[in-house]
């Protein structure tokens, strides 16, 4: 997303219910496989010069992350396998995280225990939060919010946070800034896999998702251009600053408006 809100129907029509479904059962099913995506594990890994890249896009995630310092009682939305439940534990004195899948979090549970986190099982478009909170955070969610429950997604947000409370979230960077500064040999499969997906289309709101056992899903995917991002989440009655890593990630911080 580079420019002007777009439509919400894309190559596999309209956003609806049955499609949040569709996304919920996809990651329900792939939780055993997220974190090879992450660690860039099996046909994941892009060799060690890739992979050197991808780790210093991390890295300035992490940075970041340190930056904003995650202090005191944190909810984490779409908390997932716990990859960054472990980076704000290094902050935090709480961390509650929600998911809609209890696979994931089995495996949250697993890495992190249960001194300092509490997990919740809900679906987040229908999730209430039990008390307010000094952090939100939400890592490779925002691009899988239709533009249908957008408003009703920041509502909660808003609703969780205390009053000055802040918001972190992190997630994949538009296409456009990843062709733009990828390697070429990684630009020339990105192209391809694009042609293949979406016609060419860098805008298209839903894509299919194929797992290692041949099942193939659509989630949701939305990316946001910084500037865009913050004018919407302005209109929003958010005050926000959203970034770019160097390659593959973007990432941000709200505080409601005074």
């Amino acid at each position: 997303m580079s420019g002007a809100r777009t439509s919400p129907t894309g190559r596999f029509g309209v956003m609806d219910d049955a499609l949040l479904s569709e996304q919920r059962a996809y990651y329900q099913a792939r939780a055993s496989e997220y974190d090879d995506w992450w660690y860039r594990r099996h046909e994941h890994d892009m060799g060690p010069e890739l992979n050197a890249l991808w780790d210093r896009d991390k890295a300035e995630l992490r940075a970041a992350v340190d930056a904003f310092a995650p202090r005191g009682d944190v909810l984490e939305l779409a908390g997932g396998t716990g990859i960054w439940t472990g980076e704000l534990l290094r902050f935090a004195d709480h961390v509650t995280v929600v998911d809609a899948s209890e696979a994931t979090l089995a495996i949250n549970r697993d890495k992190h225990g249960d001194e300092r986190v509490e997990r919740i099982v809900a679906d987040l478009f229908s999730f209430f939060p039990p008390r307010r909170f000094d952090v939100v955070f939400f890592s490779f969610w925002i691009s899988h919010v239709p533009e249908e429950r957008w408003t009703q997604f920041w509502a909660l947000v808003a609703s969780a946070v205390a009053p000055g409370g802040r918001v972190f979230f992190l997630d994949g960077a538009r296409p456009e800034h990843g062709l733009a500064n990828g390697p070429d040999d990684w630009r020339r499969k990105k192209l391809a896999e694009i042609a293949a997906l979406h016609g060419g289309d860098l805008g298209s709101q839903v894509t299919p998702r194929t797992l290692r056992d041949g099942r193939t899903f659509r989630v949701v995917k939305r990316f946001w251009e910084p500037s865009v991002l913050e004018a919407e989440l302005g209109e929003l009655g958010w005050i926000a600053q959203v970034h770019e890593t160097s390659w593959q990630f973007m990432y941000g911080e709200a505080t409601r408006a005074r």
